[in-house]
């Protein structure tokens, strides 16, 4: 099987995600509680940058497919383990979730920060090969943390941005949404983010704007 260079970039990208995106991530969940009061991760082994602990390898082999197939990039993790009755404070457990998403746009912004650089450094001259490629990769870099930076606070159980919505929403309407939502949530991803209408997906139709957007302002062009 051979690979064009885009879908070579593409999956060195996912492979340094895999190594360092899911792991920053789900840390950044397992730090977040254990800083409010909730040591359930840190029990579980999940308080760690070890990629090992927190690979889910359907959720890897989604997005190394979502590589390989081209548009946005989707994929997970292994859960954070969080006890919400653990955590201190009104907005305990939208604080938790929102950051993972957080600390994807804080990598995206760090890579386009590298990416700046060697913009800067290069100037008007030709770059080498290996600058090049380590560019390309670092594009796609950004682009796999903004897309999961969106995705996952998409306000659907069970992604992060479920949790951020039922603390913001009162008690008595959250806990009148909530079955609703997390009996229905897979479905509602599954139409939102996969179902074509007119040839492309209502999430993709969404979200590819929203990160070109995104990936624009961070890296400047």
């Amino acid at each position: 099987m051979s690979f064009d260079l885009e879908t070579i970039y593409a999956l060195v990208a996912v492979a340094i995600f895999l190594v360092v995106g899911f792991p920053v991530h789900e840390f950044a969940h397992a730090y977040a509680a254990y800083r409010l009061g909730d040591g359930t991760a840190k029990l579980f082994g999940r308080l760690t940058l070890n990629p090992i602990v927190h690979l889910d390898p359907l959720g890897a082999g989604i997005l190394v497919l979502s590589a390989l197939v081209g548009g946005f990039f989707i994929g997970w993790a292994k859960p954070t383990p969080v006890n919400p009755q653990m955590l201190r404070g009104r907005y305990g457990d939208s604080i938790v979730a929102a950051a993972g998403p957080v600390s994807n746009i804080l990598m995206a912004a760090a890579a386009a920060v590298v990416i700046r650089i060697m913009v800067a450094a290069v100037g008007a001259d030709e770059p080498g090969d290996a600058l090049l490629f380590a560019f390309n990769v670092l594009m796609y870099f950004v682009y796999i943390n903004i897309a999961l930076f969106i995705f996952n606070l998409l306000p659907i159980p069970p992604l992060d941005g479920s949790h951020v919505l039922f603390d913001l929403l009162s008690p008595r309407l959250a806990w009148r949404i909530r079955p609703l939502l997390t009996r229905w949530g897979l479905m509602i991803l599954l139409v939102v983010m996969i179902i074509p209408i007119g040839g492309q997906s209502l999430g993709a139709r969404v979200m590819v704007p929203l990160m070109d957007g995104i990936a624009g302002l961070l890296v400047g062009f």
